[in-house]
């Protein structure tokens, strides 16, 4: 049965997410040359894994974890609350994972300030880098007013 301490709209946006997210992974974060004379190449979550898996395994992993899985299992969590089929005590846990998936948009961050700084290659943000911070918003908005919701007796 679903808790009715958890406004509707709150759990449509959070719903939303379930397809916003992985639409995120395959959007364009940034584009990136090494030179203003040649092309721009687009980067995405999914690019950069497969990039970085011939590489460093674990660093793709690591971005696995923190892109895809973290804000993944964050919102599936709050959806098993909203419906009632998980107590709102599992909240604590959800918090620190999503915390790890606002790791990533700081990394994304760092990046770009630091390869504009070194001023070697052009880097531009792409309209994946708004959609992935703005799903990690929502995300910690519906964290933020779950807070209040009871557990389902």
């Amino acid at each position: 049965m679903p808790n009715a301490a958890t406004p509707r709209a709150i759990v449509w946006l959070n719903l939303s997410l379930l397809v916003l997210f992985p639409l995120s992974w395959v959007a364009p974060l940034l584009r990136a040359g090494l030179l203003p004379l040649f092309g721009l190449s687009d980067i995405s979550v999914v690019s950069g894994v497969a990039g970085l898996w011939g590489t460093s395994p674990f660093l793709a992993l690591l971005v696995v974890l923190l892109a895809m899985v973290a804000p993944l299992l964050k919102t599936v969590g709050l959806a098993l609350i909203h419906r009632g089929r998980i107590t709102a005590r599992t909240l604590p846990l959800l918090a620190w994972v999503g915390k790890l998936a606002m790791a990533d948009v700081f990394l994304l961050a760092l990046y770009v300030v630091i390869i504009k700084g070194m001023g070697v290659g052009r880097v531009e943000t792409g309209w994946g880098i708004y959609l992935f911070t703005a799903c990690v918003a929502a995300s910690i908005l519906v964290s933020a007013t779950t807070k209040g919701t009871k557990p389902h007796a």
